[in-house]
């Protein structure tokens, strides 16, 4: 069973890793431009500041996280709104990031086993919101760092996105309107300290196997399978990939392949990931 305590230590980890990229630029790169249309770097850190405060919402006061739910003048641009809301200069952005997820952190610790916190479309144990904040600030940061042009190094806390990918397979076919397959597929990732995470019977046929931050990437939509150094063997397997998403609502749009093969037009670049941005898993 996972500890959460040790959920909370990763999610601490990956925000600081995150705050560490962002924290000495300047101003003018905090308005640079990121793979998602329309988002700078200060739109990332300000949507993972707003999407705290709504969870720390859920965690202390359920009414008051429906009303706010009820009351979103536009659904379709609730994560938008919300980056929106968030925005500020650097310094003051920062600040209100630490704030709420040091806020989250705290609350969730006290929720109770077993109990289910509301969100959207869906309710979520403590443990799943944990995982789910660190899957989100690991994508979100994957934008930043694509912005800035930087790679950044591996760490353990890629499983928590792997797992979390693994789990979502039959909401990925659901959300692209596709019935949900009863095969199971074997997962082997190569992971950033040469260990192998696997998940799914060893015996199955289907199997996606590859190195971890390849299907990471892959789950929540910052890279095309086309990018990928992923081995793919099955019919379910290979049309998993061409749905899966870490992440509830509706389908994203996914990413056009950064090198598209002879004879298509190149690709302006990376594209919004659509809901991907709620980062929530089902």
């Amino acid at each position: 069973m996972v500890d959460l305590s040790d959920l909370l230590a990763d999610l601490a980890g990956e925000s600081e890793a995150l705050e560490v990229l962002v924290r000495p630029l300047p101003p003018a790169d905090w308005a640079r431009p990121t793979p998602a249309a329309g988002w700078t770097v200060a739109h990332q850190v300000a949507h993972l500041a707003w999407t705290d405060q709504v969870a720390l919402l859920a965690a202390t006061d359920a009414e008051a996280f429906f009303a706010s739910v009820a009351s979103a003048p536009d659904p379709a641009r609730l994560v938008d709104h919300g980056a929106e809301e968030f925005l500020a200069p650097p310094a003051d952005l920062l600040a209100r990031w630490r704030g709420s997820r040091a806020a989250l952190a705290a609350a969730l610790a006290l929720v109770p086993p077993g109990e289910k916190l509301p969100w959207y479309g869906t309710g979520m144990s403590a443990t799943s919101m944990v995982t789910a904040r660190i899957v989100e600030t690991w994508a979100h940061g994957e934008d930043v760092a694509d912005a800035l042009g930087v790679r950044r190094t591996d760490t353990h806390r890629l499983r928590h996105v792997a797992h979390l990918g693994v789990r979502t397979l039959g909401h990925g076919f659901a959300a692209h309107g596709r019935p949900v397959p009863a095969a199971p597929v074997r997962v082997e990732l190569a992971g950033p300290d040469g260990e192998t995470w696997s998940w799914g019977p060893a015996e199955s046929p289907d199997r996606v196997t590859g190195p971890a931050r390849h299907f990471c990437l892959l789950v929540t939509q910052r890279r095309h399978r086309a990018d990928l150094a992923l081995t793919v063997t099955g019919p379910v397997a290979d049309e998993w990939l061409d749905v899966a998403q870490a992440f509830a609502g509706p389908p994203g749009t996914g990413r056009p392949p950064l090198h598209p093969p002879p004879g298509h037009p190149p690709t302006d670049g990376p594209q919004t990931c659509g809901a991907a941005s709620n980062g929530v898993p089902v």
